[in-house]
């Protein structure tokens, strides 16, 4: 299977950089790494103990994401819920780099079974953002109690806004700080503020990794057998790839979900609106009772 570094030194330069943030995260957590069939996966760990109480809250990133990126959601869900973090193998971060060419539905639902069996054992809410959020709808494991989808993907066709697609070809071919920001704004809210972190991260991207593609909608035979689980669909009122007026109804007639608006936020929901998003999560983790 192909990496999706360019090189081990690459790799290496990833690891340091979110290594660098987890360890250095104020909350109390545990990072270790679990052997799996898809290779080491990453596993980060906060909040109060799986006892049986508040359901586990398991957080899967999305492309070119990871755990380190995910810390400020993390945070405000961990005062109330245990949290799993999850760096998807094949993407840049602390699992493994490999990835299959083909078949990549199927073998991320195989992986998230096998390691939500792995690591929490008991009822959990999946909350997957872009990506993360077609993982999680490709899994079929019955230790997913409810399903959070950010902006994800998965549902309906991404779309590619030209000024978008104008920032993404300057970053990837000549990598720099400046143009990962530049890409960033066009995939935020307007008057959103990049914070540093996050553009230095997408340049450490361009320069070290293979950037991967969304997947395409799920099969509507897929997303049908996911209709048994409660599902709430979430997007940013300023996502360009998945505005609300095209996921919205996508949710509703492909998954039966609910879904949700979030004002002020574009694609980034993770890092634009991370109390709005602890919120949403907890609200719905709370209504899983009724």
């Amino acid at each position: 299977m192909p990496s999706v570094y360019k090189s081990a030194k690459a790799q290496q330069e990833v690891r340091r950089w979110c290594l660098s943030r987890i360890d250095g995260w104020h909350v109390p957590h545990v990072h270790r790494e679990v052997a799996t069939s898809a290779g080491l996966t990453s596993v980060v760990t906060a909040g109060p103990e799986l006892r049986g109480g508040a359901p586990a809250v398991v957080l899967l990133p999305g492309t070119n994401m990871n755990a380190a990126l995910c810390l400020a959601v993390a945070e405000g869900l961990a005062c109330e819920h245990p949290v799993v973090l999850l760096d998807l193998p094949g993407q840049p971060g602390l699992s493994s780099g490999r990835r299959p060419r083909a078949g990549r539905t199927a073998w991320y639902g195989r992986w998230l079974s096998e390691i939500l069996a792995l690591v929490v054992r008991e009822p959990a809410v999946v909350v997957g953002h872009s990506l993360g959020g077609a993982v999680a709808l490709a899994c079929d494991s019955p230790l997913i109690a409810g399903r959070v989808l950010l902006s994800s993907a998965g549902v309906t066709r991404l779309r590619i806004p030209v000024p978008l697609l104008a920032a993404t070809v300057p970053w990837l071919l000549r990598p720099s700080v400046p143009r990962a920001q530049e890409l960033l704004r066009h995939m935020s809210a307007p008057g959103h503020v990049v914070p540093g972190h996050l553009s230095a991260w997408m340049h450490l991207v361009a320069r070290h990794c293979r950037t991967s593609l969304a997947p395409p909608p799920l099969p509507s035979s897929l997303l049908e057998h996911r209709r048994t689980v409660r599902t709430l669909v979430v997007a940013g009122r300023f996502d360009p790839f998945l505005p609300p007026r095209t996921l919205g109804p996508a949710a509703r007639r492909r998954l039966g979900s609910e879904f949700r608006e979030i004002e002020g936020a574009g694609h980034l929901l993770l890092d634009e609106a991370p109390v709005e998003v602890s919120t949403v999560v907890q609200e719905f983790c709370a209504g899983m009772g009724g």
